[in-house]
């Protein structure tokens, strides 16, 4: 068996410093890198990608909404050309960073609003799909697993990574539960890293009203602002490997 951790980071921006990515980043396998839209700027950009290059944590863009006060967890509703574009826009950056310090960009993850719209909607999804695409070749998508990003990024000949959540909780109908109600964020270690080796050993998930659903993912996500980030990660990778799951960046083994 293998995963990929995956965590969102370098989304401190000016003067506000949010995550602890300096203590997670020896903990998981991929960094999702915030692209200056809905945080992060150039000097956080640079900087995260060097700390990801010291561990050998696999380097990904995270592109959102142009959504700064709302952290990008705010709906926008724009046109597909427009998603597209701003995409392509973030992604490019990273790259650039990426490749300033020697490093290759081997993922991109929707962050937010951006994410879930796109993991239901067929026409977001293409856009940023389309968008991953023009910025370089058989770069790897991530998205939720059986979501409309899964389509998307096959008709664009992209690879891609199924995800599930280590540190959220799940509906019934396999999405994740809506962060304005009970339970939805999974701050305990041992329940977060108890889920974590339910979906990669069993790959099922239990739902929010106790039923059992199936989930199969190539990666995990810890989210960096949860509440104990940290503790949550080390359990997990913890857990992981002492049921013999190898923990492996996505580029390892996902195709390139």
């Amino acid at each position: 068996m293998v995963i990929d951790l995956n965590c969102d980071m370098g989304e401190s921006f000016g003067a506000y410093a949010l995550g602890a990515d300096e203590a997670l980043m020896p903990l998981v396998t991929s960094a999702n890198i915030a692209c200056g839209y809905h945080a992060g700027d150039p000097m956080v950009m640079d900087r995260t990608v060097r700390l990801a290059l010291r561990y050998g944590v696999g380097i990904g863009a995270h592109p959102g909404f142009p959504d700064l006060m709302g952290f990008g967890r705010r709906a926008m509703h724009l046109r597909p050309e427009e998603i597209e574009n701003y995409v392509l826009y973030q992604v490019g950056a990273l790259a650039a960073f990426a490749h300033a310090a020697g490093a290759e960009l081997t993922h991109v993850k929707p962050h937010g609003a951006l994410y879930n719209m796109a993991a239901r909607d067929p026409e977001i999804a293409r856009a940023v799909a389309r968008g991953v695409a023009r910025a370089g070749p058989r770069r790897i998508l991530v998205g939720l697993a059986n979501s409309a990003l899964s389509q998307a990024a096959a008709e664009v000949g992209l690879p891609f990574a199924r995800e599930g959540f280590a540190d959220r909780a799940y509906e019934p109908d396999g999405n994740l539960r809506p962060r304005h109600l009970p339970g939805a964020v999974l701050t305990d270690p041992e329940q977060a890293a108890e889920q974590a080796l339910q979906i990669v050993r069993e790959k099922r998930v239990t739902a929010s009203n106790g039923e059992s659903i199936p989930l199969v993912v190539d990666t995990l996500c810890i989210h960096g602002d949860t509440p104990g980030a940290v503790e949550i990660a080390r359990a997990v990778r913890q857990r992981l490997e002492r049921a013999g799951v190898d923990v492996l960046p996505m580029g390892k083994f996902l195709g390139q």
